[in-house]
């Protein structure tokens, strides 16, 4: 058996300059705020926000598959990976939602004022 190096440079170049570009890109819409994407909403969040959490999922995903080297794994680690972080992701929001909706419901429904 022999075992040849097989040199990853290129395929590290692509990542590095994907991820720059994505980078790049996130920073540009923060600093020019686009009035068309900050203003028009969906689905109770404005679409510049959907932007920037689709953009930053990619990047954690591309890194995890990248640089993990979740691609060489095997279908049910992946699947056991992803379902993890899918379901803790998904009560973490979950909580916070609820919290949040029951803090905001005690300081307006209340004689307690917004001192923050």
């Amino acid at each position: 058996m022999s075992h040849e190096h097989v040199s990853n440079t290129k395929r590290i170049w692509f990542v590095f300059i994907l991820l720059s570009v994505v980078t790049t890109v996130e920073v540009f819409l923060g600093i020019l705020k686009p009035q068309s994407l900050h203003l028009n909403h969906f689905l109770g969040m404005n679409l510049l926000n959907w932007i920037f959490y689709i953009l930053t999922i990619f990047k954690a995903y591309y890194i995890v598959w990248a640089f993990m080297h979740m691609e060489g794994e095997k279908g049910s680690l992946r699947w056991a990976v992803v379902s993890s972080v899918i379901f803790l992701v998904a009560y973490l929001l979950f909580i916070l939602l609820i919290e949040a909706d029951y803090i905001f419901e005690v300081f307006k429904n209340s004689t307690i004022k917004w001192n923050f």
